[in-house]
């Protein structure tokens, strides 16, 4: 099979197309910065050059791009895409419902919204890990009982207790409109922000946007859409903006808070200065850093941006992958895959993240069993190898009906 791949920055594009070479396909790539993933007619005659001079069985793509699709409908060639992010403000367009889309989903919810908008050619999917590139670089992890064998001085030094590698969000869009919203409106986000940081595994944001709500929002906000979009305020608002925020309130608490009684290190491109007691150590290359933070912490710690409603995002798979113990707020998918406290562990809120952070760090036996068992979880069943057989036969199927 003749493949084209868009290449951006996604950074589970490259596992994807080594799996597709591995499994005998020829990958071609096309990148190209897009000012829109809608419309942008210099990359559309680009990418439609190159279909029309090569025949591909497919085009590629992490996440969904209407303008792809678009290309792809001309043209007559499939266009597959895998989601890594959720929700695609992409996704909202009148393309979706073109024939030429195999679109797959990481979120399930994402998955029932759109089936039930009519787009019949999109399945769920979740993302996946490369666990042998990690043993490449790291080495595969050894059984509990053999764990603390000698490590390089390479590896020594991503050493730590509780590690949180991520940005902090504090360049979010909320931040530059709030001064100028009324005092309602602002009280009205900050109850509905505080109220969604107090609940685990469920999105609340969503209906709290009322049809009053955004008609007020509307003199502050100006909602920017393309033609064949069909997004809409609550949509933008609830995830570019008011998500962000949530995002940055719940790490900035959560790292303050352990701080006071842990030893914290943060691998991030985001202003830690008032961050007094926590540990800054820049920021880590995905490939060839962040997965020896992963394996050399103790506890890694996972928060997951509320704009992903159930889906269990790429992170978990990355530290999993790593052998690393796996710290986690609760996702609803998270138990179609895994078992809490015997593959990873879940909190519910500040005061039980603090104590599983130090319940953990005391009972070693235990917190190596586990992330062993999420490893060999990961690796015996979730690979990229597993969900690209998926996809391919997917298709297979969708051609031979």
């Amino acid at each position: 099979m003749h493949i084209l791949m868009y290449r951006w920055k996604a950074y589970n594009y490259r596992d994807i197309e080594q799996t597709f070479l591995l499994l005998g396909h020829t990958v071609d790539n096309i990148e190209q910065e897009l000012g829109s993933y809608d419309v942008s007619p210099e990359f559309e005659r680009v990418i439609e050059e190159k279909i029309r001079g090569t025949h591909y069985d497919m085009v590629f793509t992490v996440n969904y791009f209407p303008l792809i699709s678009n290309v792809c409908e001309r043209t007559g060639v499939k266009y597959v895409s895998w989601t890594c992010d959720n929700p695609l403000i992409s996704m909202y367009h009148e393309s979706v419902f073109h024939a030429c889309n195999y679109i797959f989903t990481f979120d399930k919810t994402n998955y029932l919204e759109f089936r039930g908008m009519g787009v019949k050619h999109i399945w769920y999917l979740p993302l996946a890990v490369d666990t042998e590139r990690m043993d490449a670089l790291l080495g595969a992890p050894e059984k509990p009982e053999r764990r603390n064998a000698t490590q390089d001085s390479e590896m020594r030094k991503y050493r730590g207790d509780v590690a949180f590698v991520g940005s902090l969000y504090e360049r979010n869009s909320y931040d530059k409109i709030k001064n100028r919203l009324p005092e309602y409106l602002r009280g009205y986000f900050d109850a509905v922000m505080e109220a969604q940081l107090n609940i685990s595994g469920a999105n609340i944001v969503e209906p709290m946007l009322t049809t009053n709500i955004l008609e007020q929002l509307q003199e502050y906000f100006q909602l920017e859409k393309s033609e064949g979009s069909f997004s809409d305020l609550g949509l933008i608002f609830q995830t570019t903006v008011l998500g962000f925020k949530i995002a940055e309130i719940e790490r900035r608490r959560a790292l303050i808070e352990l701080s006071k009684h842990y030893r914290v290190n943060v691998y991030s491109n985001s202003d830690v200065s008032d961050l007094l007691r926590i540990q800054y150590c820049g920021s880590v290359d995905y490939w060839s850093e962040m997965p020896k933070v992963f394996r050399m912490s103790k506890i890694n710690l996972n928060f997951t941006i509320p704009n992903i409603k159930s889906g269990i995002p790429l992170r978990i798979w990355d530290v999993l992958g790593c052998g690393g113990f796996l710290l986690t707020n609760y996702q609803a998918e998270i138990p179609y895959y895994f078992k809490e406290g015997e593959d990873l562990v879940c909190f519910d809120g500040l005061e039980d993240l603090c104590e599983k952070v130090g319940y953990y760090l005391e009972h070693e036996e235990e917190r190596k069993r586990i992330a062993w068992n999420g490893y060999h979880k990961v690796r015996e069943k979730h690979s990229y190898i597993e969900r690209i057989h998926t996809i391919l036969d997917t298709v297979a199927g969708e051609d031979a009906k």
